[in-house]
């Protein structure tokens, strides 16, 4: 019985990190303030209202010497959009969760997308909140 138990275990921890969920779990017991690598997208909570979150954005690209091409707002989600020079595009959504709170996610390229880029951007974003 404890070997079936064990063998179930295994496969499912084996199952999460073959379909890429694995990190959520790592994610969410991290609590917040830990950045997530979550479906091609870098994902992390912040203690910073909205309004700030995108500010911090714009200023983010704008010190990276990236152009803004486009920007999506809404009540509880902002996208705002840029590209590299070799045509990689950038996406960045905000999104409210609280007055004081906000989800950033960031990403970069099609499938798969830079993980390295993402958190260089995030990283900066981060330092201007």
């Amino acid at each position: 019985m404890l070997k079936k138990m064990a063998l179930a275990v295994f496969s499912g921890f084996l199952l999460l990190n073959l379909c890429g969920c694995f990190v959520l779990l790592g994610g969410a017991a991290g609590g917040a303030g830990t950045a997530a690598w979550l479906s091609g997208k870098l994902t992390q909570e912040v203690d910073a209202s909205y309004d700030d979150s995108i500010r911090a954005a714009k200023s983010a690209l704008k010190s990276l010497r990236l152009e803004m091409t486009k920007e999506t707002r809404e009540e509880t989600v902002d996208q705002v959009m840029s590209k590299y020079s070799d045509g990689r595009t950038i996406w960045i959504d905000i999104h409210k969760v609280s007055e004081t709170s906000t989800k950033i996610e960031v990403r970069v390229g099609g499938v798969p997308s830079d993980k390295a880029a993402a958190s260089k951007i995030m990283d900066r974003i981060l330092r201007y909140l």
